[in-house]
């Protein structure tokens, strides 16, 4: 069989990996980011401004560095509760997102919410750059990238056509199918 192979458009995924056991606290990836994202670059240091922040509990000696993901416009329903080393957190001191319950990922004057955008433009993160621990290292992985032709799978296409059948009848869909085509 000579079929055409087609080749899938592939895209690189950054992402950092946070080696927990690595970090200690000494906050260095908070400071580059927030001068990094200061107006001008590297203009002011306000670690409220920076898109990473580390979970302190020195005493414990316990450091975990999270950066900031998507936005979201409510606040989950999670409430967990994480013990490490004795100590017990709430699930939303790990959570990536900006959310409207917290203050965690916002930028400090206007309130908008704050992503990591892995310092654009540069050739790595400077968190990771800063990281003189190897705390935080950057993975890069291909993903295919999606053609919105092929976004719906024929298995699922095929699964919501059966539906439709079961509950309309096949000749009900012919019919529909039959008067969308006389609109074209």
């Amino acid at each position: 069989m000579t079929g055409n192979i087609i080749e899938k458009e592939k895209k690189i995924i950054k992402t950092i990996r946070i080696d927990v056991d690595k970090c200690n606290g000494c906050r260095a990836c908070e400071m580059i980011c927030s001068a990094f994202h200061s107006v001008p670059k590297y203009s002011s240091n306000n670690p409220a401004r920076s898109r990473i922040r580390i979970i302190r509990e020195p005493l414990r000696d316990l450091y975990v560095p999270v950066y900031a993901g998507e936005y979201t416009v409510a606040e989950c329903a999670g409430r967990d509760k994480y013990t490490i080393d004795g100590k017990e957190y709430d699930e939303c001191a790990f959570c990536r997102a900006s959310c409207p319950s917290r203050d965690e990922f916002k930028e400090p004057d206007s309130g908008l919410p704050l992503k990591c955008d892995m310092c654009e433009g540069e050739e790595e993160p400077l968190c990771v750059k800063w990281c003189m621990h190897d705390a935080l290292i950057l993975e890069e992985r291909e993903e295919d990238v999606c053609d919105p032709s092929e976004s719906i799978e024929q298995e699922d296409l095929e699964i919501g056509l059966e539906s439709l059948a079961d509950k309309f009848g096949m000749d009900k869909i012919m019919d529909a199918v039959a008067r969308m085509n006389e609109k074209d």
